[in-house]
């Protein structure tokens, strides 16, 4: 079970504290992972921060917290405001009813977060 005492800061290290397992015990999987995710989230006609919105709005839909954590880290990073993020959960909810609504509520806690921890740096 994931811990969420730390906040979606403390979630996201612990996730890649376990990831750092499967990078050693499956190199090839976890490479291969990595440069799905390089291709998919690089700027073409969408640019990056519209991907990661989508990936946001995903990680709602299929009820991920460590995807919400590592999706609302990148847009903190890329400068989404929070209006963006507002509008994209509505999406997100309306599309995945009540659960998504409950964890578009996590999805706002961790942009709040991370942006925060931003802002502070």
């Amino acid at each position: 079970m994931l811990d969420h005492t730390e906040g979606f800061l403390g979630l996201t290290q612990q996730v890649s504290g376990r990831l750092t397992q499967m990078r050693t015990n499956t190199p090839d999987v976890m490479k291969s992972f990595t440069a799905l995710g390089r291709a998919a989230l690089a700027p073409g006609a969408l640019d990056a921060k519209t991907k990661e919105l989508i990936a946001l709005a995903l990680g709602v839909a299929s009820h991920c917290d460590p995807c919400i954590g590592f999706h609302a880290k990148a847009l903190a990073g890329l400068g989404a405001t929070r209006q963006e993020i507002d509008e994209m959960l509505g999406v997100a909810v309306y599309m995945g009813g009540g659960p998504s609504l409950m964890y578009a509520a996590s999805a706002i806690a961790a942009f709040d977060e991370f942006s925060a921890a931003a802002a502070g740096q």
